[in-house]
């Protein structure tokens, strides 16, 4: 055989080699996280549950999920273990501590330049633009209704053109039966 043959078989089984240390390197630190986890030490699970852990046995770990509330966990369902400033964050609710990064707005005025809603130089605010749907004045017909009529009929005639067929065989059918 040829090294031009074996080439392929080669690279596929180094390739196979490199995903599965990289994995292996992947599942050796989660199971070093979790074994470093400490009494006390704000988690969260994969289902992305936050608690606190409050003991740990050899393959379980005691999770207060709620104060007074204790659930038991396999030490493979801890997906993270948090800094206290960042579980702390969580719990509370507060927002992530921004440096210099721009912070969207509610609303999309800012980017867009338009001013509606927006105090003017002169202190006069400015009309609010309505995205509601317009309604459509009495006398106007909308489309899907005209639409819906047109169908509505196209569908009554050809029921009409069905039963004219239907009772012209049965009459043939009749006078076919009368001339035997």
């Amino acid at each position: 055989m040829s090294i031009v043959t074996l080439l392929p078989f080669i690279v596929l089984i180094g390739a196979m080699f490199l995903m599965t240390r990289s994995a292996k390197k992947k599942q050796q630190a989660a199971q070093q996280m979790r074994n470093e986890m400490q009494a006390g030490t704000g988690v969260r699970t994969i289902g992305g549950m936050y608690a606190t852990v409050k003991e740990i046995h050899e393959d379980t770990v005691l999770l207060e999920v709620a104060p007074g509330v204790h659930a038991i966990y396999a030490k493979n369902a801890i997906g993270a273990v948090l800094a206290d400033e960042e579980y702390n964050r969580i719990l509370d609710g507060a927002d992530p501590i921004h440096g210099d990064e721009s912070i969207v707005p509610d609303d999309a005025s800012s980017l867009t330049g338009d001013t509606a809603g927006e105090a003017t130089e002169t202190g006069d605010k400015a009309e609010k633009i309505d995205l509601g749907k317009a309604e459509t004045p009495a006398d106007a017909e909308p489309a899907a209704e005209a639409e819906a009529e047109v169908e509505a009929k196209d569908a009554k005639d050809a029921k009409d053109t069905v039963k004219a067929d239907a009772d012209a065989a049965k009459d043939e059918k009749k006078s076919g039966d009368d001339a035997k």
